[in-house]
């Protein structure tokens, strides 16, 4: 049989130094591991949480209004242009029957919510013979907004889904209740209009408008905190026929998750025709507030779709800042473990001078005996770096449940990142125990000075 060489002798002569190194000391060696699973579980569970806070935190402010409206396109010209309202009866408009084809675009699942508006000015008396409280006329016009509540729709997927003001304006807050589309006879009026009319939750109101009067009760009073509260809302077949317009609506609020606003998204918002073909389809294969307006513009017949700029701005900002917050705690983390590995090694090397010592001493090269120092730290620091991983995913998902009501989705990315972390985290805190190493005399420690 032949020999084994030298370089086999060396490599079988470094494992069995590292198996005794790691065998002995052993409480020294446990306190490292545990700084670095506290380390690994915080990056766990921070990147973890950082790399799938996008489509939380957008899932949760899509809850909070539309962010993308959708006009006629001669009446948003014409808005832009020259300020003309939503109350122009002879403008153009939106066809009700199209508008359920939203939920038919490529990004479909990433619409949450919407609902078509149709506004008419009325005058809006008592039926009855209550008093009218103080403030404007009775005979003042006020806006009608017809909408849909919770409209049930037959998808051409065969699937079922439901849009309306319910789910789209979750957080108004309601005194007395909401109506449904079918409760053609109710309406709800906004906190301000009934503040100054001496409106309450059961009174009759007549509203008149250019296509006739219909008598309605008050099912509730809603405050919105914007421009609403001032209006009367009811079914979309409601307002059609007082405003004498069957089937067309004025604009179509969507709330829809979204990536955040990017160099491309903006480019492609002032131009989209602009971009190059590999441009064009990375933009329009992603979910950017852009990009979904321009597929609803494609489904929808002679329509203009145009993100809300301060919301989606808004979006943008707060997901940067989240994510910027969670790495900032992963690397504050990082260092403090870092810092705690390097006093722990530190004084591992100085209990284990007479050794390293007498390794000089036989002749041992000090590359060699940094080599076995960071071969031990780097496995000691994986040990505690797998333990800390499996605890930070757990981590993850309790901060997922209780701050989006949702676990998170684990991914491979954050495990090949954080096992990176750990090997240049167990390696800056070997660097002063190296330098330590590096200076130590085999004379004076032999000799216990």
């Amino acid at each position: 049989m032949r020999p084994p060489t030298t370089s086999r002798r060396g490599w079988g002569v470094f494992g069995r130094m590292l198996r005794g190194a790691l065998a002995r000391h052993r409480g020294g060696r446990v306190l490292i591991a545990l700084t670095t699973a506290l380390g690994a579980c915080v990056a766990t569970a921070m990147l973890g949480v950082a790399f799938d806070v996008g489509d939380k935190v957008s899932q949760e402010l899509s809850t909070y209004g539309a962010n993308i409206v959708v006009q006629p396109k001669g009446a948003a010209v014409l808005g832009e242009l020259y300020g003309l309202g939503d109350l122009d009866q002879a403008g153009p408009a939106l066809l009700e029957a199209e508008v359920p084809n939203i939920k038919t675009i490529f990004w479909a699942f990433n619409i949450t919510q919407f609902a078509p508006f149709l506004e008419v000015a009325v005058t809006a008396v008592p039926a009855g013979p209550a008093e009218t409280g103080s403030g404007a006329a009775p005979g003042e016009p006020v806006t009608l907004a017809g909408t849909w509540f919770a409209h049930q729709l037959a998808l051409p997927t065969g699937e079922h889904a439901s849009a309306g003001l319910i789910e789209l304006r979750a957080w108004w807050d309601v005194e007395g209740g909401w109506i449904a589309d079918g409760d053609e006879g109710l309406a709800m009026v906004g906190s301000a209009l009934a503040q100054a009319r001496g409106i309450a939750v059961g009174d009759w109101l007549e509203l008149t408008g250019p296509g006739g009067a219909e008598s309605v009760q008050v099912a509730g009073l809603f405050t919105s905190g914007g421009e609403e509260d001032s209006q009367v809302v009811v079914p979309l077949v409601v307002a059609q026929r007082v405003a004498g317009r069957a089937g067309p609506v004025d604009r179509v609020a969507v709330a829809a998750r979204t990536t955040p606003v990017n160099e491309l998204a903006r480019r492609a918002a002032q131009n989209s025709a602009a971009l190059t073909v590999s441009e064009w389809e990375t933009w329009y294969c992603t979910a950017y507030a852009s990009s979904i307006a321009y597929q609803i513009e494609e489904v929808m017949t002679d329509a203009v779709a145009k993100p809300v700029r301060q919301v989606t701005e808004s979006q943008g900002t707060i997901l940067t800042k989240t994510g910027m917050i969670m790495i900032l705690v992963t690397i504050l983390a990082l260092l403090a473990s870092a810092l705690g590995v390097a006093n722990l090694v530190t004084a591992s090397v100085m209990e284990r001078a007479p050794e390293i010592g007498l390794l000089k001493a036989v002749g041992a090269p000090d590359g060699a005996v940094v080599r076995l120092i960071l071969t031990e730290m780097t496995l000691i620091g994986l040990a505690g770096g797998v333990a800390g991983f499996g605890l930070g995913l757990g981590a993850a998902q309790v901060i997922g449940l209780a701050v989006f009501g949702q676990t998170i989705t684990p991914r491979a990315a954050v495990a090949g990142l954080v096992a990176l972390l750990v090997v240049l985290v167990m390696l800056a805190g070997s660097v002063p125990a190296v330098r330590l190493l590096v200076r130590l005399r085999p004379a004076e420690v032999l000799h216990g000075r």
